[in-house]
């Protein structure tokens, strides 16, 4: 499989990642936290409980200096807005006919030198009864890391935390996160992860 990189961005995508990055620091957020190396890695976005949390997250990435990457469906990256899409780290997923979404992923990750793709495993705004897994599958199938990422609320600092190699348990590993998300205030605090079943559920045999 060829191996390729991500074009620069162009001026529009530029302007609108440094205007997500001003109102990110006019708003007081300050970001904490190192990038880990190499930069191939799955970075969890949560707590996912509020649009605002997308728009920090763009600027928190800006001030990392990083080029995050986010899922989206191929019907968003059709003209006019297909090469916009991709500059601000948008990667199409293909799901027709039952397309493999982690099969997509793992194939990005295999062409791409640097590829730090972001996923919000809750899955909505509202409060979820269990985060997705598919973030871990992707992991587990490209042999690649999970980082934490969070955005406190409480503190108004966003970052990225502890770097998370999976083992195959998924409760064990989502305990280590567990521990990161238990001190971090969300937007809306009544929406998030108060436990491990949060997590993982109630039912950790049943597919997400």
């Amino acid at each position: 499989m060829a191996r390729v990189d991500d074009d620069p961005p162009g001026p529009v995508a530029r302007a609108v990642r440094g205007l997500l990055l001003l109102m990110y620091r006019l708003r007081g957020w300050k970001v904490v936290g190192v990038v880990p190396e190499p930069r191939r890695f799955i970075i969890i976005a949560a707590p996912h409980t509020s649009n605002w949390d997308f728009v920090n997250f763009l600027g928190l990435t800006a001030d990392l200096g990083i080029r995050a990457h986010f899922m989206g469906k191929l019907s968003l990256f059709k003209w006019p807005l297909a090469r916009f899409m991709k500059q601000m780290g948008g990667v199409p997923v293909d799901q027709r006919g039952g397309g493999n979404m982690v099969q997509q992923m793992v194939d990005e990750f295999a062409r791409r030198s640097e590829f730090m793709l972001t996923v919000a495993p809750e899955g909505t705004r509202g409060k979820a009864q269990k985060w997705r897994t598919g973030f871990y599958q992707i992991a587990m199938a490209a042999k690649v890391p999970i980082v934490v990422g969070f955005m406190d609320y409480g503190k108004k600092t966003g970052g990225l935390g502890h770097m998370i190699w999976p083992t195959g348990d998924f409760r064990a590993d989502m305990m280590k996160v567990f521990d990161v998300y238990k001190n971090c205030t969300a937007k809306y605090p009544e929406r998030t992860a108060r436990s491990i079943d949060d997590i993982v559920g109630s039912d950790e045999g049943r597919e997400a």
